[in-house]
């Protein structure tokens, strides 16, 4: 039966998946990948760790496979993580990785030119970094890629592509599909940036010696990748305008598909194409990292079963981990409030997880005030998604069903849209 891979490239590890026609796992691989090198906000990587930990993933992955049956393979990879190389694709940078935020006056050069609503505007967008990064350099001979876009090129040979989801904090104009006219005024040159196409779109094959090295037939197709929080969301099912997902990690991600795109820089909100419709998110501050503080992951266990999620504490939490707070309020100065703290453990976490819900109904009801459509149905990702009392208090305040995704690996998402979704 015809086989197709994703992989996704995340902070930690290499991962790869197979699944067959019917969307069925037919092998996993995953090779762990060393931690950046970090010094302040600048956090760096060598794209040579990442080929050579795709290298033996794909080793892995071949040996559990009929390699025969091989058609297709896409790559995700973390959003905004950018180098520059040359049009060979050799690279001429150290990769910057997508929380590095050295790139401070670059991005205040950019807010000069941008839209006010580009997703471009932060010291760690990819065209921030691009410009830091073309600077350090003699000449400006250079292409900037994305780490997806850099490994698809290493696997066909074809550098200069790239997909309009990684795109998007490069300036890319997801809704004209061009580079904007405002980009030039940053003295950027089209060969410096990579020609877009959309997500799943064939840009290669498998170059011949690649294909000897892991026993695949020759011939086999790399589309364009995506962003690896847009992998996850394919990976979960979701396919309906009104279906969301909220990603419960250390931080709360909220995304809605939607017919029309929503920007809201102010409020970090940006639009992914997927497909013919939109994929619209924003992230509170808030999230796990507030539970971490307070508990070990076997207390929450252990109180989750002793909690009484019918009846709500009252307590009226908005749990930050630090000041500040940008979706699904905008106020840089915004304190966490964790106080009044009860006397019983068990009510102290289920406050901080009733304010965790709040902030996800807020963060709902904020994209459809901006035009996204509000959820018909909440599918859950992350650590907390198996968490059935929190589950109840968020269906409660949400007024719709909540699930847990039965996949939510970004692998599996990337395989699904190298078979074409």
């Amino acid at each position: 039966m015809t086989t197709f891979i994703g992989i996704d490239v995340g902070t930690s590890a290499c991962r790869a998946c197979a699944i067959d026609q019917r969307a069925e796992i037919v092998a996993e691989a995953r090779t762990n990948l060393p931690a950046p090198t970090r010094n302040g906000a600048c956090i760096e990587q060598d794209p040579a760790i990442w080929w050579l930990a795709l290298g033996e993933t794909l080793h892995q992955l071949s040996a559990q496979l009929d390699t025969a049956q091989l058609q297709r393979l896409a790559i995700d990879a973390t959003s905004a993580t950018v180098l520059l190389c040359n049009s060979q694709g050799h690279p001429l940078t150290p990769a910057l990785m997508y929380n590095d935020a050295r790139a401070v006056q670059e991005a205040q050069q950019i807010a000069q030119v941008a839209a006010p609503d580009s997703a471009a505007l932060s010291p760690s967008s990819s065209l921030a970094k691009l410009l830091y990064l073309r600077g350090g350099l003699a000449e400006h001979r250079c292409l900037a890629l994305h780490q997806a876009d850099w490994l698809a090129g290493k696997l066909t040979g074809r550098f200069g592509i790239s997909d309009e989801n990684n795109s998007l904090k490069m300036g890319y104009d997801p809704l004209e599909r061009v580079w904007p006219d405002w980009m030039s005024r940053l003295q950027l040159r089209p060969e410096q940036l990579p020609t877009v196409v959309a997500p799943g779109t064939v840009i290669g094959r498998i170059e011949a010696g690649l294909a000897g090295r892991w026993g695949w037939p020759p011939g086999v197709e790399v589309v364009a990748g995506t962003t690896d929080s847009t992998a996850g969301f394919i990976a979960t099912g979701a396919s309906a305008v009104g279906h969301a997902v909220t990603a419960l990690g250390s931080t709360l991600v909220l995304k809605v598909l939607s017919e029309t795109p929503v920007f809201a820089a102010r409020y970090g909100v940006y639009s992914h194409r997927l497909g013919e419709r939109w994929l619209v998110g924003g992230a509170s501050n808030a999230g796990g990292s507030v539970l971490r503080r307070f508990f070990t992951a076997q207390q929450i266990d252990n109180y989750s079963r002793l909690m009484q999620p019918q009846t709500p504490t009252g307590l009226d939490y908005y749990p930050l981990p630090a000041p500040g707070e940008r979706f699904p309020v905008c106020d840089p100065a915004l304190q966490p409030r964790l106080t009044p703290r009860p006397a019983s453990d068990v009510e102290f976490l289920q406050g901080i997880l009733e304010g965790l819900a709040r902030i996800e109904q807020r963060g709902y009801e904020r994209l459809a005030g901006l035009g996204a459509p509000y959820p018909e149905r909440v599918i859950s990702v992350g650590g907390g998604a198996g968490n059935a009392p929190w589950t109840l208090i968020r269906r409660q305040m949400l007024g719709v069903p909540v699930t847990a995704a039965r996949h939510q690996e970004a692998a599996y998402g990337a395989a699904l849209l190298a078979r074409g979704l």
